[in-house]
Order: C-alpha cells, then structure tokens, then sequence
C-alpha cells in the first residue's frame, strides 16, 4: 500500500437553509486503502460525498479537493467519474428491465464504426462480472437478480469506468450475512489491485473488519482518524468518538418483568404464498405476554417478515389456516385496517418504501394512519394534529426544524422515529417491529431501544424481528427462532446464546 494521499478534502463547508451541514471538514486517503467514514445520522458524510462526486458542483460549497496530487473542480457527476471516483448509493441506479451488460455500460457504450458494438460489449461486461465473481449470465435481467448480486453489479459498472476511487454508501444495509461477506471480501480484493476505497457504514463490526483507516465525523465537524495499523479502531473508541460520550451498554437497562396475561396467541398457524407457489409457513405456534418484547430472529428468508404479515391482516394474500386470538378472543384479519382497529401495528422493515410518504411533512406521516382520531364528520382538525405531531415529535426526540419539514430532508434514524410515531398513534396492544434499527446510528439505536422500554413498561407488547443476534439478546424477553417457515425453538433470554439461536436457525 502507498501511503500517499490520493485523496485530500481540505476545510469543506456547506451549507442548506437554516442547516451548516458541513463544518470545515478535512480528511485524507492514501492510496490503495479501504477508508471507512463513519459518525451518527446527520453528521454529514453523505454530504461531504455528493460534494467529492460533484453532486454538489464546486462553488455550492468552500474548500479544496485535492485528487491524484491536482486541485478539482468538479462541474458535475461526469467530471468526477473522468477523474477516476465512482460513487454507488443506498439506493441502486440500475435499470431493471435491462440485462446485466447493458446496464454495466449504460452512458459509456462501447461504439464500433459509429454503432454500439454489442459482442464487445458482452465480452467487457463478462470480464467485468468475472473481476466481482459474480456467476450470472450476462443477458439477464437485473430485476431477475438479488440485492446482493446487484449490488456486485453496480461495482462492476464502476470498474468499467477505470475507477480509482470507489465510494460505497452503506454497501451491507440491505444484504444479508453471506451477500455482505462476498460484499467485503470483493473490496479486500479490489483494494490488492489498486482500488481505493471510501465506504460509508452504521456497521462496526464491519468497519473493524476491513478498515485501514477510519475518520469519525460529528454534527457535521471532522472528530478524529483512526488507524488500524495503530490498533486504534475499536467498538469502544468508534461509539465515544460518534457520539461524544461512551455508552457503555448500547442495550438500556430494564427489569424483566414476567405476566402471565396472554395479548396475542397464534395457534397452527399456515400460509401458503401463491405468487411463488409453495408453502411459506408450517404449523406455527406462539404467545405474546403484556408488557414484553419477544424478539424473532433466524436468517434472511427464513419466514419471519412472511409471519408477521399474515398476521398483520395479510396485506400479500397468502393462503392462511389456523387461530389467532386478541385478548382471548378468536379474531380473523382480511386486511390491515382491521388488524390496525384490534390494536395491532407494523411498522415496515423498509421504511422507505412501505412505510413512509418521503414527500409529505412529519406531521402528515405521523396522523395518516388514524386520522379518524382526529376528524370530526370526515374534516381533520387541523390544529388537533398539530398538536399530536409535536406531541410525538418531543416525546420521541424527533430532529427536525418543524414538523413541517419533508420525511426525505430528515436522517434514517429520525425518518425510523416517525414511522414509529405513526404507528403508536394508532395506539396498539400489540407493536410489530421488522427490523426497528436498519441503517441507523449506535446513537439512533439507543433512542429506539429507550423508547421500546418504555412502551412495554406502559404495559404494550412488542414482537420485534431482527437480523442482528447482539439486539436480540440485548433487548428481548423471549426469543422464538424461525427456520423454513417453522419455529424452530423458544429461549427465554437468560438461556439464549448465539450459538443457541444460529443452532435452531439452521435447523429444517
């Protein structure tokens, strides 16, 4: 590895309206090193990259990038990408009614006497798919295709780029382990024929793993670099730096208290998914006490997501058999709005998506699911709900300006506040949580652990589904574990381990 810089960003300011996003922010990276930029949602690190992508054009901001030894100034996307820097999102900008090979190409095509010349094409983007070592045929559709394996796809566009920098942007949130796995040791290889790479992540363990450097940013300020040569990169450090303090426990503390009164019971509990012709759920039984959280865990795929929703008034029309019952009393629930009415809420494992109106203010999202709450012969009272968001937005540390302000323009740990908002207006027994910490912050995390105390402290129910085994003990009562569509086994939390749990995961 040389060590030196290929990059260096030196006193970088910007700013939004009402909002310094950047504050004299300066770091470097040496050649051929994987560079982790880690710091809580908000800190800025997304921002500080749509400023070296030229997202943000030279003159939206102050101060110098210096790449490959000369001063940038970035008009755009395109000056960047020729300069050498590839930036892949969160969110994935392939085309999906497109094969793999066109989509590697798309806005750089091969051309041959005027034409796109297609077999070479097909050849580059077969050796482009080998260099990530993904086994596709290069013809498919990218919609026929993974997360994991689209993700692959997005770097082998960036490598037919003749990328030097490569900046990924929380690569492993939405992969699962083995997909993550590939994810890293694929940058490890990168990093062995010269890449470079910057790598956004709430990860880390992950950051641990393969970072040579790591530099924390807070409130939009440069704190520190760390260096593993140095052995400087540890949990510890990494969470005191991030958040200005140390959390010792990042799992609240809270008495477990036993009930013997049963809020929800599934009993031979089936579905059958017609879209994919086969039985997703096998003989299924469980209880759900007051004032607990019962954590579901098991590895991606396993049923877990499927199980909630067919309880959930089956928004996806599986096929279901068997009893539910709600504070004893047999219930059947055809659609969510009569689950909701029950007193049961979801909140989505996919808050972009499924559960959030991104366009819309805080205060919207907040009421939309019970605004019957609030209206009075089918008018909303307006100033009913914005009392209610406020309400919400104090009580559950929501960081906004005002409850005005856009869901998209909010960080992922408070875009998660407000989908949670959402749903406890609804007022439920029975809280369903899929993935309640997905791709937010050690502080973020903290907050929503906080608060899921002191709801089944209130004496609500929570089920929480997580893919992440240290929340699960960390934060449940009970743990259920799913593997094929079955449950597989039931842990009271003093006698969970992780081995325990990864045994009964991968049993069938």
């Amino acid at each position: 590895m040389n060590n030196s810089p290929i990059l260096e960003m030196k006193n970088i300011s910007k700013e939004f309206p009402g909002v310094k996003a950047l504050d004299n922010v300066s770091f470097q990276v040496a050649q051929g090193e994987i560079h982790c930029l880690v710091g809580e949602n908000g800190a800025g690190k997304s921002t500080l990259m749509k400023v070296l992508s030229g997202v943000y054009p030279h003159g939206a901001y102050s101060g110098d990038i210096l790449f490959d030894g000369e001063i940038q100034q970035f008009g755009g996307i395109r000056d960047s990408e020729r300069a050498g820097i590839s930036i892949i999102y969160q969110e994935l900008a392939l085309i999906p009614d497109m094969s793999v090979y066109e989509n590697i190409f798309l806005g750089h095509e091969i051309h041959g006497r005027g034409m796109v010349d297609w077999n070479e094409t097909i050849k580059q983007a077969n050796r482009m798919i080998k260099m990530v070592k993904l086994n596709v045929n290069p013809a498919a559709k990218v919609r026929e295709l993974g997360v994991g394996k689209q993700q692959l796809v997005e770097i082998a566009k960036a490598l037919s780029k003749d990328v030097k920098l490569l900046i990924l942007d929380e690569p492993t949130s939405a992969l699962n382990e083995d997909d993550s796995d590939n994810l890293l040791s694929l940058l490890r290889e990168l990093k062995h024929n010269g890449v470079t790479c910057v790598m956004i992540t709430h990860k880390l363990k992950e950051v641990i793993d393969i970072s040579d450097s790591v530099t924390v940013l807070r409130d939009g300020k440069t704190i520190c670099t760390l260096s593993a040569a140095r052995g400087e990169i540890t949990e510890n450090a990494l969470i005191k730096h991030m958040v200005g303090r140390e959390i010792d426990n990042i799992y609240p503390r809270r008495d477990h208290v036993r009930s013997d009164e049963v809020v929800l019971e599934v009993k031979n509990w089936n579905a059958f998914d017609p879209a994919r012709e086969r039985d997703i759920l096998e003989d299924n039984n469980f209880v759900v006490r007051k004032g607990e959280i019962v954590g579901f865990s098991g590895l991606m795929g396993s049923g877990r997501t499927e199980l909630a929703l067919s309880i959930f008034g089956n928004p996806e029309g599986y096929h279901v058999k068997g009893e539910l019952y709600l504070h004893g009393e047999a219930k059947q629930f055809k659609h969510p709005h009569e689950a909701i009415a029950a007193g049961v809420a979801y909140v989505s494992e996919d808050r972009k998506k499924n559960g959030l109106i991104l366009i819309q203010d805080v205060m919207h999202n907040i009421t939309l699911a019970n605004l019957q709450e609030i209206a009075n012969r089918g008018v909303v009272d307006e100033n009913a709900e914005i009392k209610i968001a406020n309400e919400y937005r104090v009580s559950l540390n929501i960081k906004t300006p005002s409850i005005e302000q856009k869901v998209l323009n909010l960080s992922g740990g408070n875009q998660q506040k407000v989908s949670l908002a959402k749903w406890l207006f609804v007022k439920p027994d029975v809280l369903i949580l899929d993935e309640p910490t997905r791709g937010i912050d050690v502080g973020a995390k903290f907050e929503i652990y906080t608060i899921m105390n002191r709801l089944v402290e209130q004496g609500m129910s929570i089920i929480m589904i997580s893919s992440e085994l240290p929340e699960i003990l960390g934060m449940s009562d009970r743990v259920y574990v799913v593997s094929a569509g079955k449950i597989t086994g039931e842990l009271p939390v003093e006698e969970a381990t992780q081995e325990k749990i990864m045994h009964l995961a991968t049993m069938h």
